[in-house]
Formats: C-alpha cells, sequence, structure tokens
C-alpha cells in the first residue's frame, strides 16, 4: 500500500469567482519525471470534490479515489464548483452548465501547472452531466470520459420522481440545507447495505466542518431540463458505469444514450453490489477495475498491411 502522496491545493478563476482546486499524485511535480496521465473527478450535487474524492474513514482504508488513481499512476485532480466547499459563496445556484465554466477554468489551470491541454474526465451523478456536456463544449480538451451514476433524459427515475416533489424548493432557492441525516439518506436510499455506516459519518464530518448548505441549481435542472447532454456531439472514448441498484436512472435511459453516442469506442457497465454513491461503497474495488481498465487501455492501432 503507497503511504505517501504529494499533494497541492489550488486556486482557478472564473471571472471574479475563485475556485477550489485539489491536487494528488505520487510524486512532486518535476521537469526530471515524465508527466503523468491526468485525471479530473467532477463531483455531483450534494457534496464537495475533495470531500467525496478524497474521503478518508478512520478505521477503513482505501477509499479515496483519488490515491487509489494516484497509485496507478495518474496526476488526480478535483475542483469544488461554485457556491460549493471552498469554492466562493455567489447569488448563483450553480447549475450544469454553470459547472462546465468551472471545470473549463480548472483545465486553464492544469496548463498553466502541467502544460497538458486535455485530461481523462469521470463525472459521478450531477458531475457526469457536467463532464458529458463539457465534453461537448471542449472536445479537444477530454481524452476519455467516464460517466458514473448518469441520466439522460430522467424518464421513469424513482430519484427524480421523489425530488421533482420539492421543485417548488429547488427553484425559489438558490441553495438548500444539508445535515448529517441527509448525508446518511444519501447511502441508503437505494439500497440500504450497498456502503459501510462509517463511510456516511466521515462524510458528514468532512462536510460539515465547510458548509451546511448547497446550491439548488443541479437539482433544478435535472427535474426541468434534462436532457442536457447529447450524445451524438461526444467525439472522445465514452465508459457508462451503472450500480445496480442506482434510482438516479433506468438501464433503458442509460442504454438510449449510450446507443445514440457515435463513438464505436464505448462500454456500458453495471457493477452489482453498488448504489449510486459507486466510489463509497462496499464493492468500489470493481469501479476502480473496471475505470483502471478504460482509461490504461492500449490506443487502437489499424491494419493497414496488404
Amino acid at each position: 500500500m503507497v503511504e505517501n502522496y504529494w499533494n497541492q491545493e489550488y486556486w482557478a478563476t472564473k471571472g471574479e469567482i475563485s475556485l477550489f482546486m485539489w491536487r494528488k499524485k505520487l510524486d512532486k511535480p518535476s521537469e526530471k519525471l515524465e508527466p503523468k496521465p491526468i485525471l479530473f473527478l467532477v463531483h455531483g450535487s450534494s457534496f464537495s470534490g475533495p470531500t467525496g474524492f478524497d474521503l478518508q474513514v478512520p478505521g477503513k482504508p482505501d477509499y479515496s479515489l483519488m490515491e487509489k488513481f494516484a497509485s496507478y499512476g495518474f496526476d488526480v485532480w478535483t475542483l469544488d464548483h461554485e457556491g460549493y466547499g471552498r469554492s466562493d459563496k455567489t447569488t448563483g445556484n450553480s447549475g450544469i452548465f454553470e459547472g462546465v465554466k468551472d471545470i473549463a477554468a480548472g483545465m486553464q489551470l492544469i496548463k498553466n501547472e502541467t502544460g497538458k491541454t486535455s485530461a481523462m474526465f469521470y463525472g459521478s451523478s450531477s458531475g457526469a452531466l457536467r463532464a458529458a456536456a463539457f465534453a461537448e463544449a471542449f472536445p479537444n480538451s477530454v481524452e476519455k470520459l467516464v460517466l458514473d451514476a448518469f441520466v439522460w433524459t430522467g424518464k421513469e427515475s424513482p430519484t427524480l420522481k421523489e425530488r421533482s416533489k420539492k421543485l417548488d424548493q429547488w427553484t425559489s432557492n438558490n441553495s438548500r440545507p444539508v445535515n448529517r441525516d441527509f448525508f446518511k439518506s444519501i447511502f441508503t436510499r437505494d439500497k440500504p447495505g450497498t456502503s459501510e455506516n462509517e463511510v456516511a459519518e466521515a462524510l458528514a464530518d468532512r462536510e460539515l466542518a465547510i458548509c451546511d448548505s448547497v446550491p439548488t441549481g443541479t437539482y433544478a435542472d435535472m427535474c426541468t431540463i434534462l436532457p442536457v447532454c447529447d450524445p451524438k456531439k461526444i467525439k472522445c472514448p465514452v465508459l457508462i458505469i451503472r450500480g445496480e441498484h442506482d434510482g438516479i436512472a433506468t438501464e433503458e435511459d442509460l442504454l438510449n444514450y449510450f446507443n445514440n453516442l457515435q463513438t464505436p469506442d464505448k462500454q456500458f457497465v453495471i457493477i452489482p453490489g453498488l448504489a449510486h454513491v459507486t466510489f463509497l461503497g462496499i464493492n468500489r474495488a470493481r469501479l476502480w477495475h473496471v475505470m483502471k481498465s478504460f482509461l490504461v487501455a492500449p490506443e487502437r492501432v489499424d491494419y493497414l498491411g496488404k
């Protein structure tokens, strides 16, 4: 097990708004070392990037997705979207397309720090919507795209059906309160027993130490304007991951998106024993395996001989 990681905090700028970024890798950046492939992790609606992707659970190893992929040889970055975590709080509601602007600001900072103009992307839940929308808008910036806990049209979605009952709240306020019970509910709403109880407690401890509310924009968008992504505009290789018990989208909805992708380099994987937050589930090692295999797969070679 790798015990020491190099990490650094940064601040990206989107106009006058400052966005917190967190970076983790095995070695301190050096001109003498070969640059590592960049993996940009995009968070969802209810907790910030480092909280979810670099979570440390007392007595429970291997809950940091950032550390896991740093150990695989990636230069791993994440960002707190506007209104989340340590990023600036504003009067905006941080909707999906505003998140695309956040990612663009993050990529500019990554370019300044590493010289690289593209990265591999992983997005979870509304983070997957943000990442897919970014890939449409900035195709040259996305090498590979992993969409986890994704939703396309939202048709027949159990989670969005329940969420829509509070649509007035999501559209009349720019933020919504979060508390310990809310964070626990994220891990039990689809299928209790797919995550350890200590995970929800650790996540609540960390997130509530920095905020007691999050923006409403992605909730409102997912209840009112889906679909926001067009699969026919995606140019890069795509991996779609669905936890067996995830209620955010039906298999039919995801397969329709998958079938409309124009790239021939695409995969669709259902992982048993996981629900919505796959990277914090008991069976998260299966997620690591699927993601790593996709991200490090050899480049396609076409036979040119006779």
